[in-house]
């Protein structure tokens, strides 16, 4: 796989539901075409936007096996495989379905709260076991746990199959050091829709993205322009973006993002148990802001 095709847009996908709780495979095939159409680069299956840990193994499958059969080779697919345990992770990716997979997006180990240390070795053997390229996947607020830049240039130089991150630390200085000094070839992904671009500023590679689920035109836009140095029209979308992005994380992903979803009739407006729907005043207020834009 050339790992170039991984910059730019990616989308992670969120998981439709219909009214009996299941999953809604036809609107799941509708929003991949719609990404693809729209110009997205590639697309996450399985990431935190996808409520993974509400969806049984079973479910997983059949979610990926949809988006790998609506995407038809045409874009890369990404899917998250992740947990709190090592082994777990590498008993999940020797018996998932992996055909049409380009490469796994690891999220840190929750829960446990490991050291930098605990992440290195955790990271190396999942590494060894893959058959695809891992990308790293940087979310302390959700997992506890922040894979520092010193640790994140380690596995990049020591392990050939870790060939990028997706960071959504926050921490711009983090960031900025792992710019600064990948290895060649390395990929650095946003994790932040909301600052992705003074992050294409510093050198990132590009996003993945949850806001795109809604708006894959713009958002796509915005990061190949800011891939292009042309800063000036890549702001004009950020701008445009800024206060519809800010308001599907005010309270949690991804009830905010099925919100605008369901506005524009694209999906139904369920999630999953432990999730719940934004508050009405939200749904308001984005309802506005949609009306506006």
């Amino acid at each position: 796989m050339d790992i170039n095709s991984l910059r730019g847009l990616g989308v992670a996908l969120i998981t439709p539901f219909d009214k009996t709780g299941e999953v809604d495979y036809d609107s799941l095939e509708r929003l991949v075409e719609n990404q693809i159409q729209n110009g997205v680069n590639h697309l996450l299956a399985l990431g935190t936007t996808s409520e993974s840990p509400t969806l049984s193994p079973k479910e997983k499958h059949d979610v990926v096996r949809c988006i790998v059969s609506t995407a038809a080779g045409r874009v890369p697919i990404i899917m998250g495989c992740g947990g709190p345990s090592t082994s777990d992770v590498i008993n999940q990716l020797e018996h998932a379905d992996l055909t049409g997979i380009s490469a796994i997006l690891s999220v840190t180990p929750y829960y446990n709260r490991p050291s930098q240390e605990g992440l290195i070795e955790h990271y190396k053997e999942i590494a060894y076991h893959s058959p695809l390229p891992i990308i790293l996947y940087n979310v302390w607020k959700r997992t506890g746990c922040n894979i520092e830049a010193d640790t994140t240039l380690f596995l990049a130089n020591e392990c050939p199959n870790i060939v990028g991150i997706k960071e959504a630390s926050g921490n711009i200085n983090q960031i900025m050091k792992i710019v600064k000094h990948k290895p060649e070839g390395f990929l650095v992904l946003s994790g932040d829709d909301a600052i992705t671009l003074p992050l294409l500023a510093i050198g990132v590679d590009g996003l993945i993205s949850v806001v795109a689920n809604a708006f894959p035109y713009e958002v796509s836009q915005m990061v190949n322009l800011g891939l292009n140095n042309r800063f000036a029209e890549a702001r004009e979308y950020h701008q445009q973006l800024l206060d519809i992005t800010q308001a599907c994380f005010k309270e949690g992903n991804p009830a905010g993002i099925k919100v605008v979803l369901a506005l524009q009739n694209k999906i139904e407006h369920y999630l999953r148990l432990p999730l719940t729907r934004v508050s009405e005043q939200h749904q308001h207020y984005i309802k506005q802001l949609l009306t506006v834009n």
